[in-house]
């Protein structure tokens, strides 16, 4: 299990590897959405509770105040996250993959086990990639979705692997046909990118860092 987690950040960086940019859509267009997706929307209301429970749990935090800082773009995160879980959903789909609900349950109990516990679980992941407790088995499920998709497709932890993987995924955010609002910047199908974000556990060491989301 401990060889999948690793995979499983590899084939989540894969998601951000790859351009024209699609059109944003305007506020106008989807008033109240943040992004529509397969025709379903995101609301706004949705990705501020996301960011809710993120900041509530950074708040009880020992790290609080570092952690708040380390997640400027937090509401771009979460929104982030919402499409790509989506994208991924959907890939899973036309490779006829699914995840049970027991794999999430030994998913996590291995994960709790080699962290030092269910607190230190949650406290990395909300160090490391900003994911608050109540949306922990999310993030594991989408992990183990994703490690399920590349074992379908012969996708070995190669850049020629991660290049079949990202087809998949490309191929299955332009059929999503993804509008995100403005606000939170424009999406890209083939970098699998929201504006310049990307996730926060990929280390770019060729790009500036970026400014604060203000409000976020």
């Amino acid at each position: 299990m401990h060889r999948r987690r690793r995979t499983a950040l590899t084939v989540s960086a894969a998601l951000l590897v790859a351009a024209p940019l699609l059109a944003a859509c305007g506020n106008e267009a989807h008033p109240g959405a943040a992004a529509v997706v397969g025709g379903e929307r995101i609301e706004v209301s949705t990705v501020q509770a996301k960011v809710k429970d993120v900041r509530t749990a950074q708040a009880s935090s020992p790290q609080s105040a570092q952690l708040i800082k380390d997640s400027g773009q937090l509401s771009r995160a979460k929104l982030y996250d919402l499409i790509v879980g989506q994208v991924v959903q959907r890939a899973a789909d036309d490779a006829d993959v699914k995840v049970s609900r027991k794999e999430i349950q030994d998913g996590l109990a291995v994960l709790e086990q080699q962290s030092g516990g269910q607190e230190q679980l949650a406290a990395m992941y909300l160090q490391q990639r900003g994911v608050a407790p109540a949306q922990l088995n999310d993030a594991v499920r989408r992990d183990i979705l994703v490690n399920k998709l590349a074992a379908s497709l012969g996708a070995t932890n190669t850049p020629e692997g991660q290049a079949t993987l990202n087809k998949a995924f490309t191929a299955a955010a332009k059929s999503l046909h993804i509008d995100v609002n403005p606000r939170y910047g424009t999406w890209d199908d083939q970098k699998l990118e929201l504006g310049s974000y990307k996730a926060p556990w990929i280390t770019q060491v060729t790009k500036e860092p970026e400014p604060v989301e203000p409000g976020a």
